[in-house]
């Protein structure tokens, strides 16, 4: 996925999400590169998520089902 679409998604500016997926590609929790973005350790990108995170995967799951969520 290209930062700029991201960006788009999320509502914020190209530069923030450039500046963060460095940050998470730093600590090796995701992969960029040639307009792909990948994550590299699912864990560890949960565990830097915020405390929502969890919320959010629940109520997704309870809405749409446990497979969806995978």
């Amino acid at each position: 996925m290209h930062h700029e679409a991201l960006s788009l998604m999320l509502g914020v500016r190209r530069a923030g999400v450039t500046v963060a997926a460095g940050v998470l590609q730093k600590a090796g929790l995701i992969r960029c590169g040639n307009g792909r973005m990948a994550i590299a350790h699912r864990p560890g990108l949960e565990a830097a998520a915020c405390d929502c995170h969890g919320t959010v995967r629940h109520e997704f799951e309870r809405l749409l089902g446990p497979a969806a969520g995978s």
